[in-house]
C-alpha cells in the first residue's frame, strides 16, 4: 500500500503472545518524548504531519492500536488463537507494555485524538505526574456530556447487529470517516490510506469493536475508567495544554470542547470553524507549527 506523506519505517513489538503491535519511534533517542495516540477508525497515519514537524528534535512514539493500521488484527471469538479482547483496558495495557519495552519511564507529552484521549488519560491514571504537557484534538476524557445526544451514526454500529455487519462487510466506518471526517476534500490516495488498511471482514474488526465499547451507561464496560479519568482531568490544569479543535465534528463537538475548557482553563485553545473530526488533516499547515511553538515555549526540563 502507498501511504502519502508517511516516509516512516514502522517497527513491531509482540505486545501479547502471538499479537504484534506496529508503532513509529521517530526522532532522537534523547529527545523529549511525545506519545501520539490515535482513535477509531484512523491509525498512526493521522499523526504523520506532526511527526514530520517534530522528529528533528522530539522523540515521537506513535502506536497503531491492536486491530488498527498496520498492527495485527486478531479475532476475539472464544476459540480464537491468538485471541484479543477489544476493550479500553486492553488498549491501556498495550500502551503501558510498549512504553516499558522502549524503556520510556520518565516525563512525556501526551497527544491524543478520538479514542486516544480515553486511552491516554486512562493510562495516565497510573501516574499522572509523568504527563507534563498535553496536546488535545477532538477527543474525550469524560463521559458523554448530558447536553449532547449520542449520534445515530455511532449507535448504528454500537447497538445494531445489522449495522455492525454492514460496517465489517463493507468497511463503512473507515470509508465514511475518510470522506466525511474533514472539511477539505482529501486526495484519493489519502482517503485510501485511511480506509484500505481495514478492507475485509477480518481487517475491519476493531473499527466495530471500538464502537461497541463506547461507554454510555453505568455498568458499561469501560465506564469506571472514563469516570475516573473525568475526576482526575482538572488536576492537569497546572500543566501546559494545547487544544486544537475542529468545530464541524459531529461527535466531538462544542460540548466536548467546553468540557476540556472547563477542566483546563489555562489551555491554549485553537478552535476552527472550518475543520472537522480529522482536525490535523484540515489544519496541519497551521496546527503543526503552533504545536511545535507550544512545546518549545514549555520545555520539560
Amino acid at each position: 500500500m502507498h501511504f502519502p506523506d508517511y516516509p516512516f519505517t514502522p517497527q513491531r513489538f509482540a505486545v501479547r503472545p502471538g499479537i504484534e503491535l506496529s508503532y513509529l519511534d521517530e526522532g532522537p533517542r534523547d529527545g523529549e518524548v511525545v506519545v501520539m495516540l490515535h482513535g477509531n477508525p484512523s491509525w498512526s497515519f493521522y499523526w504523520r504531519h506532526l511527526v514530520l514537524g517534530l522528529r528533528d528534535r522530539y522523540r515521537c512514539i506513535v502506536p497503531d492500536h491492536v486491530g488498527m493500521g498496520l498492527s495485527d488484527k486478531p479475532d476475539d471469538a472464544p476459540q480464537a488463537q491468538p485471541r484479543y479482547d477489544y476493550t479500553l483496558q486492553s488498549r491501556i495495557d498495550d500502551l503501558d507494555a510498549l512504553l516499558k519495552h522502549l524503556g520510556i519511564d520518565g516525563p512525556l507529552t501526551l497527544a491524543v485524538h478520538d479514542w486516544g484521549g480515553m486511552i491516554g488519560f486512562g493510562w495516565a491514571l497510573r501516574d499522572p505526574a509523568r504527563v507534563k504537557r498535553l496536546v488535545i484534538t477532538n477527543t474525550a476524557a469524560f463521559p458523554l456530556p448530558s447536553s449532547k445526544r449520542f449520534p445515530l451514526r455511532l449507535a448504528m454500529g454500537r447497538d445494531s447487529r445489522f449495522g455492525g455487519w454492514l460496517i465489517r462487510r463493507f468497511n463503512l466506518f473507515a470509508r465514511g470517516a475518510a470522506r466525511f471526517g474533514t472539511v477539505r476534500r482529501l486526495p484519493k490516495d489519502v482517503r485510501a490510506a485511511y480506509a484500505d488498511v481495514y478492507d475485509g471482514w477480518t481487517n475491519a474488526i476493531s473499527t466495530l469493536r471500538f464502537m461497541q465499547d463506547i461507554p454510555l451507561h453505568p455498568g458499561d464496560r469501560g465506564m469506571a475508567l472514563v469516570e475516573d479519568s473525568a475526576k482526575v482531568l482538572p488536576g492537569y490544569a497546572d500543566r501546559p495544554a494545547f487544544i486544537g479543535w475542529g468545530l464541524r465534528d459531529f461527535v466531538f463537538d462544542r460540548h466536548f470542547l467546553d468540557g476540556f475548557r472547563a477542566a483546563l482553563p489555562n489551555a491554549e485553545v485553537h478552535a476552527y470553524a472550518d475543520a472537522s473530526h480529522y482536525a490535523l488533516e484540515d489544519k496541519h499547515e497551521e496546527m503543526v507549527p503552533l504545536i511545535r511553538a507550544f512545546l518549545e515555549r514549555n520545555p520539560l526540563g
